[in-house]
């Protein structure tokens, strides 16, 4: 029997008319063309101020997917995971903004949630995008090896400077900070930044984390060369460990461009992989701590049965789990009833703002194989077992 389906855990602090609701919304989401067309319809209408907009997301995908606009508001959402072991990270979910006044202010942003959730054990982590802190094609030139101007070295130094400041803050309050990964066009640049910044401030231990995406080819060659980096250089690493996110666009340009896909050639290539990340870390927990990012329950069940096979305490300081808030809670609740480390990505920002990542996150869940009817099928099972 599957270990998680127990939807009584998942959904315990769900009442019914919550689950009818989540039940419509991905069942309007399990729909490719209803949602392609009314994600287009719905950027439009934010875009240019349509009244109502705002009530109408903040209602829906809002609600169901992000904690609320501001920490404070968010907080509701981090102490009623926390009662249930579970931890938030705080994800400032604002996209498609490249202007220093706006890399400046996510920074910024970053540092106060830094110092809102210092001592504080129901926030494990701090997240960014590097896109967040800087233009992507700056990236991409920095990662190629283009040769800089003069106004793009000092570009890349507020980069530098911004990713240095918010590790250093992390450092300096025992907090650990994770980086997203994106586009592989930018993460030669991403990769080469976070290596410098483990160097710096993982001495004692892991406090930047990496995020490795294992639908790309060669990312096991890159997490040994890394390794070994690490023992050269006397750091731990941490890494997040996700399969992907932006395939179809990666085969798109790779295809335009032509140079070779990026990505692993078929799904169970990715899952094969995913899983190969999974026995490199456990191979090398002395010097690796990870957290498995994931709603597949394959993988999630593979990293718990190599635990007992290594004898591990369910709450081992350096494996945790994570899936968003809002999807997967028949996983994430199953772990932390069962002591394992587990935490939700928990974004926030105004509506209009987080638009941009409810519409991305619509996308991928239409894309994925099986995970809308999933969530359909375990929602259906519970308000079924209710009505008993």
């Amino acid at each position: 029997m599957p270990i998680f389906n127990d939807t009584k855990v998942a959904f315990a602090d769900k009442t019914d008319a919550q689950l009818r609701k989540a039940y419509w919304m991905f069942k309007m989401i399990e729909q490719p063309a209803l949602t392609s067309l009314g994600t287009s319809v719905l950027n439009f209408t934010v875009h240019n101020n349509f009244p109502f907009v705002n009530t109408i997301v903040k209602n829906t995908l809002f609600e169901q997917f992000c904690g609320g606009e501001t920490r404070e508001e968010s907080m509701k959402a981090v102490k009623q995971l926390f009662k249930r072991g579970v931890g938030s990270i705080f994800d400032y979910s604002i996209e498609g903004k490249e202007d220093e006044e706006t890399f400046d202010a996510v920074c910024q942003e970053i540092k106060d949630i830094i110092k809102f959730s210092v001592g504080n054990p129901a926030i494990p982590f701090i997240v960014f995008k590097p896109t967040a802190f800087g233009r992507i094609d700056l990236y991409d030139a920095v990662g190629n090896g283009s040769e800089l101007t003069s106004s793009q070295k000092e570009e890349w130094a507020r980069v530098v400077k911004r990713f240095d400041e918010v590790c250093k803050l992390c450092h300096e309050n025992n907090k650990k900070v994770m980086v997203d990964a994106e586009e592989t066009w930018m993460q030669d640049a991403a990769d080469q930044l976070c290596e410098e910044m483990m160097e710096k401030y993982n001495q004692e231990k892991p406090i930047v984390w990496n995020t490795i995406q294992m639908y790309r080819t060669g990312r096991l060659e890159y997490m040994n060369q890394n390794l070994q980096r690490a023992k050269e250089k006397n750091y731990f690493i941490g890494y997040k460990i996700v399969r992907g996110a932006y395939m179809e666009k990666e085969r798109a340009r790779a295809a335009e461009k032509g140079y070779a896909d990026p990505i692993q050639p078929t799904k169970d290539a990715s899952d094969k992989n995913y899983n190969a990340g999974i026995d490199f870390v456990m191979n090398h927990l002395d010097k690796v701590s990870a957290f498995f990012g994931t709603h597949n329950e394959v993988s999630s069940e593979l990293v718990i049965d190599k635990m007992k096979a290594k004898g591990l305490e369910n709450n081992h300081p350096n494996i945790y789990f994570g899936q968003l808030y809002g999807m997967s809670d028949n996983i994430t609740f199953y772990l932390s009833d069962k002591g394992y480390n587990a935490a939700k990505y928990l974004p926030y920002g105004p509506v209009k703002d987080v638009v941009p990542y409810l519409t991305r996150r619509a996308r991928e869940n239409t894309s994925v194989a099986g995970q809308t009817g999933r969530e359909l099928g375990l929602i259906k099972k519970e308000l079924d077992r209710r009505k008993k």
